[in-house]
């Protein structure tokens, strides 16, 4: 038998990102959600994770302000309540959503924290996608993985992205670890601090991993001083088999 290179049909790609936009506050101190929503605009992402979204003192309710300044549905996942509103992570999605459901991650005697789990309906393609901010110590970390995680093991097997700020800056460390175990490894490129990135602090997994075509980070000028983080972007296919190259996908069909 020999093999024969024949083009397959390209499939539709998906575009996700997350971002933490650090209460709209930007490298200069000044509170600017208007540069945060031109940089939203600038990625031209399909779904959008966000951390570290609030009510300003100012008055100002940023998620409301996106949504309403980008044209996205917004879905609210709030971790705490401060004296000026609610504050914790969001998705911005083209696409409705069929179910969503937060998880308490929240670490004994630590801040507050959370993921979103939200079932996508992409044009009858379903996308799960899990949005998360995860604790700054060790423990709380580790602790924060194997929830999510099994939270993963018992959910049915639909394409799958797990995105967030996972604040985990040890390369070597077990929550890293696992989940490469479980999603396969994929490129960490830097994110923080924005102006002069060295900590991949922002990561994005995709199950199952041939799905992930390309991730990159976001640079723009604007970038740089809207927040203290860039923005992390992938290219997903929608099918299992759509990506993993380039533009120009084929597939190796066998010929008698």
């Amino acid at each position: 038998m020999r093999e024969t290179r024949v083009a397959a049909p390209l499939q539709p790609w998906l575009t996700v990102a997350t971002y933490n936009i650090h209460d709209a506050i930007g490298a200069d101190g000044e509170f600017a959600p208007e540069r945060i929503s031109a940089v939203i605009a600038e990625l031209n992402a399909d779904v959008i994770a966000l951390q570290e979204i609030g009510s300003h003192v100012a008055g100002t309710d940023v998620l409301a302000y996106l949504r309403d300044a980008t044209g996205y549905i917004a879905v609210a996942a709030p971790t705490r309540l401060r004296s000026t509103g609610e504050y914790g992570n969001c998705l911005l999605t083209r696409y409705p959503a069929q179910e969503t459901t937060r998880i308490d991650l929240t670490f004994k005697g630590r801040e507050a924290r959370g993921a979103l789990d939200v079932l996508l309906d992409c044009d009858g393609d379903p996308l799960r996608i899990i949005a998360t901010h995860l604790g700054l110590r060790p423990a709380e970390r580790r602790a924060q993985i194997l929830q999510l995680l099994r939270v993963l093991e018992t959910q049915t097997p639909v394409p799958t992205v797990l995105m967030g700020d996972l604040n985990e800056w040890f390369l070597w460390g077990r929550p890293l670890r696992w989940m490469h175990t479980h999603f396969e490894r994929t490129p960490a490129p830097a994110t923080f601090p924005a102006s002069a990135p060295i900590f991949a602090l922002d990561r994005i997994w995709i199950e199952p991993r041939a799905l992930l075509d390309r991730l990159w980070i976001h640079k723009s000028p604007l970038a740089r001083v809207a927040s203290d983080h860039l923005p992390l972007l992938a290219r997903i296919g929608r099918k299992t088999g759509t990506s993993c190259g380039d533009d120009d996908l084929r597939v190796l069909l066998p010929t008698p």
